[in-house]
């Protein structure tokens, strides 16, 4: 929860700053948008949870005492950067953990290294890192050329006008979006946690569901660090 907290504060200036910057929103107005989309996102559905809490590393391996190290680990890193404002990713931060915490308290075997296709680190996190930046890149960049292109002869300030409304559209969309995605990685550790307890059963072979308070919590919990921090 308390990583899941943070989370919120540390990576909400992603969704914002942009709007923020050209004065399409209040910071204010901002931080309360971008707290309550978080919210909702965390309620968009659970795969993320289920790879975080099934598909990277052995259930059977992990104890309380990985969870727990990944998670400090995670927590360090992240109020590090957030310190001295260095952008850089929770998810990573907690993937590393979650991975590292697993080598050295269970070993290199416990860690589900899949294949380039197929799940587990590799195909869900290494292959990721690498492509989805790249291809992020490239589809941004030619919607920008796009909109360039279709609107360089608009009158200037009816086009600011509209850009600037449609920013705020875009960083509420953001932070959904971010919502869906951080929280859910929160949800997959807590409930890595539950069947590590032995709280939660997991079938063999299948990723354990996500208890509905778990999602509650941590919608509460990215959405609160969000509104503080932002």
């Amino acid at each position: 929860v308390v990583f899941d907290y943070i989370n919120g504060f540390h990576d909400t200036a992603n969704a914002i700053a942009p709007s923020v910057a050209t004065r399409a929103i209040r910071p204010q107005y901002a931080i309360a948008m971008a707290a309550a989309f978080n919210f909702i996102g965390a309620f968009s559905g659970t795969a993320v949870a289920k790879t975080i809490g099934a598909g990277l590393v052995s259930e059977k391996s992990t104890s309380q005492e990985i969870v727990a190290a990944a998670l400090v680990g995670a927590i360090t890193w992240n109020l590090l950067t957030w310190f001295y404002g260095i952008p850089s990713s929770s998810s990573h931060a907690l993937i590393g953990g979650l991975i590292g915490a697993t080598i050295a308290g269970a070993g290199l075997g416990a860690v589900k290294l899949g294949g380039l296709f197929e799940g587990g680190l590799i195909g869900k996190v290494l292959v990721p890192m690498i492509t989805s930046p790249l291809i992020g890149f490239g589809v941004a960049f030619l919607i920008a050329i796009t909109l360039y292109r279709l609107f360089r002869r608009a009158p200037r300030k009816p086009a600011s006008a509209a850009f600037r409304r449609a920013q705020v559209f875009s960083a509420g969309y953001m932070a959904f979006a971010h919502g869906s995605n951080d929280a859910q990685k929160t949800m997959g550790i807590i409930t890595l946690a539950l069947v590590a307890a032995g709280i939660v059963q997991a079938q063999p072979g299948q990723a354990p569901e996500v208890p509905w308070e778990v999602i509650v919590l941590a919608a509460t919990a990215i959405s609160l660090g969000t509104a503080v921090g932002g």
